[in-house]
């Protein structure tokens, strides 16, 4: 999938991929993508709820060897 930004959040907790990803998409306009790539199992519960909440689309998620890579459209 083609994608604008990239931030790697390997290696943190939570809130921090959330957080780190919510100030991504600030600096981004509207209709661009932001790739992450994280660790954190409980991300996956966190990018579904931060989606819904903020009208960020996560475009996909995919787990691949323990890291979860997400696709958020800008809003």
């Amino acid at each position: 999938m083609q994608f604008n930004k990239e931030l790697d959040a390997r290696g943190l907790s939570c809130p921090l991929p959330i957080l780190k990803a919510k100030k991504a998409l600030a600096e981004m306009i509207t209709g661009e993508v932001l790739r992450v790539i994280a660790t954190d199992p409980g991300s996956v519960r966190d990018f579904k709820a931060f989606s819904k909440q903020t009208g960020n689309e996560l475009l996909s998620h995919i787990e691949v060897s323990n890291e979860f890579e997400y696709f958020l459209k800008r809003k």
